[in-house]
């Protein structure tokens, strides 16, 4: 576990969990912060407190993170090639996280934690409001699975860690992405940008690197495959074409 190298300001209150629950939805009653959750040697980290061993962890830019035992990492790219999301995939599901300009005040996670739900309610998914480290998550489950919203506020950023995976594992990765948020670093940068602008997402040099070459081998295989089949064609129109020749019977 990381340990706080400065002194952290401006923490959100845990009451966030009370704000904006919906009377239809099921709601964990509110208790008294763990100290192992919630605290002065746990995250998400603001980068200007960067927490002893982040070195080490997966650098997306705005935002660092750790990587579950097991866990796989996938890449979703746009067609402009700019990198658009970043999941650890494990066992149970798969965890994102990403960051997006806030007020200087907390309370952001709050509304928003409140806007999943209602859209969560829309899609007629089975919602429950938990309580959890930072206030308010988020769960809902449908017959594709179960998707979990956690979130906290930072010093002019919100981060929000997605957690979705089969209704079976919903506990399991639950606990994982807590894990995985808990130690996450939020790069915010001093850019003054609009409120609930999400912060760009980049990959490292060799995620970069290995990401290309995919790239290349899959554009060359198309390639490929479009030569062998318009070779074919051109092949059987030249035999068709020659002097004296019938079609075939």
């Amino acid at each position: 576990m990381f340990r706080r190298r400065t002194k952290r300001a401006d923490r959100p209150d845990n009451d966030a969990a009370a704000d904006g629950v919906s009377g239809s939805d099921p709601v964990v009653e509110a208790r008294e912060p763990d100290s192992e959750q919630v605290g002065e040697e746990h995250g998400p980290w603001d980068s200007s407190e960067m927490p002893e061993g982040a070195d080490g962890m997966l650098d997306l830019g705005s935002v660092r993170v750790p990587i579950p035992d097991g866990a796989q990492i996938q890449v979703e790219v746009e067609p402009t090639g700019t990198v658009s999301s970043v999941h650890l995939v494990t066992e149970d599901g798969r965890i994102t996280v990403a960051a997006f300009a806030a007020p200087r005040s907390a309370g952001l996670w709050r509304e928003v934690a409140a806007e999943l739900a209602q859209g969560l309610r829309a899609d007629e998914a089975q919602v429950s409001i938990e309580d959890g480290p930072w206030g308010r998550e988020v769960l809902g489950v449908n017959q594709a699975g179960a998707i979990r919203f956690l979130g906290a506020d930072g010093p002019r950023w919100m981060v929000r860690c997605v957690a979705a995976g089969p209704d079976a594992t919903a506990t399991a990765l639950g606990e994982t992405a807590r894990q995985v948020l808990r130690e996450t670093v939020v790069v915010r940068g001093d850019e003054p940008l609009p409120v609930r602008t999400a912060l760009a997402v980049t990959i490292p040099p060799v995620l970069a690197q290995q990401l290309a070459l995919l790239r290349q081998q899959a554009a060359e295989q198309a390639v490929e495959q479009a030569g062998q089949v318009g070779g074919g064609y051109s092949a059987m129109q030249e035999l068709a074409n020659r002097p004296g020749s019938e079609p075939p019977r």
